[in-house]
């Protein structure tokens, strides 16, 4: 059965002899060929250049442009302050210097939306804390349950994982995963003699067989799109008790993992209701304090509304994600009207 994904829902900066002006507006017509005058919308960005190459796609300016949106480049050897002004500041930059520089600008300029806080995105930057809210929330109703695996985490001292695996009730296969959530890479532990082979500090995760295919749920404000993605495959207990060892992966979760037009048992590829992805969605912006995020979720083999949430991160790729640039710009808009 072929299963496909669903809906739910100028150039880079300008030059710099070029002046912007938060004043400078547009024109358009109305009924009656009447003239009226649009401010436009200025949106500084402070990203990686990675970050700046994948998200700040042509697609996305032409369309921001044609909507009033004007992105421009934060310039980090200038003080904040003194640029703009912005109606809207995106970051995804890493540093006590910056989180510093961004919060006393958010105190000083209230008028302005900064996506988003840099405390609430440290939060999920740490795999130690990054799920609590989800298993805090505990998410139950007539559409599924869903939940995070028993996971724990080691700080330090390979040699005693394995009896803190033991201590700890936890079953193998295990997941580890760097501590920080701004590496993606992960191993697979098959058998408890092979934990000293792993490197803390870690984040030990139960495995949940889930077909092979994992759900990304972007969250943009209101908006939500999922789409499916290629994921580890399933550990029998054969496979388990003749494979020892640990399997490492540099990336799982990727573009070219897109398992939106592969032929799926509709038992896997069904996606999660969306009436469960909209409560989970809302209860997550409101405790973590995020508008800007993805969940990576799972459905346990076997089960109809067994769902885990495994990652979040924090402004992902949303260059992947299909039609980004109109759920984008019209974020971006509706953050204005709301001011």
């Amino acid at each position: 059965m072929r299963m496909k994904g669903e809906i739910v829902g100028y150039k880079r900066g300008v030059e710099e002899e070029e002046e912007i002006n938060t004043e400078e507006n547009q024109t358009e017509m109305v009924g009656g060929g009447l003239v009226q005058s649009k401010k436009t919308i200025v949106v500084g960005y402070a990203l990686t250049s990675k970050k700046t190459k994948s998200f700040l796609q042509p697609k996305l300016e032409c369309l921001a442009r044609a909507k009033g949106i004007l992105f421009v480049a934060i310039d980090q050897s200038k003080p904040l302050s003194d640029q703009g002004p912005f109606d809207i500041v995106l970051h995804k930059l890493s540093g006590s210097k910056w989180r510093r520089i961004l919060e006393e600008y958010r105190l000083t300029h209230p008028d302005v939306t900064v996506l988003d806080p840099p405390d609430a995105i440290q939060h999920v930057y740490n795999r130690q804390y990054m799920l609590e809210d989800v298993a805090d929330l505990n998410l139950s109703d007539s559409y599924g349950k869903v939940g995070v695996p028993r996971q724990l985490v080691i700080e330090k001292d390979s040699s005693s994982i394995s009896d803190a695996v033991s201590k700890a009730g936890l079953r193998l296969p295990l997941v580890a995963k760097p501590l920080a959530a701004k590496s993606h890479e992960l191993s697979l532990a098959y058998d408890k003699f092979s934990l000293q082979m792993l490197e803390p500090p870690l984040v030990l995760q139960e495995f949940i067989n889930h077909g092979g295919i994992l759900f990304k749920v972007y969250i943009v404000g209101e908006a939500i799109k999922v789409v499916r993605r290629f994921s580890l495959p399933d550990v029998s207990k054969r496979e388990l008790s003749k494979n020892p060892g640990v399997f490492r992966f540099p990336r799982v979760s990727c573009a070219a993992a897109s398992a939106d037009e592969a032929d799926l048992d509709p038992c896997v590829g069904e996606l999660p209701p969306r009436p469960l992805l909209e409560r989970l969605a809302k209860e997550l912006r409101r405790r973590l304090g995020l508008r800007l995020f993805n969940l990576d979720i799972i459905r346990e083999l076997g089960t109809k509304d067994r769902f885990y949430v495994i990652d979040i991160n924090y402004f992902p790729g949303y260059g992947k994600m299909p039609e980004y640039e109109h759920i984008f710009t019209d974020f971006l808009l509706s953050l204005v009207k709301q001011r």
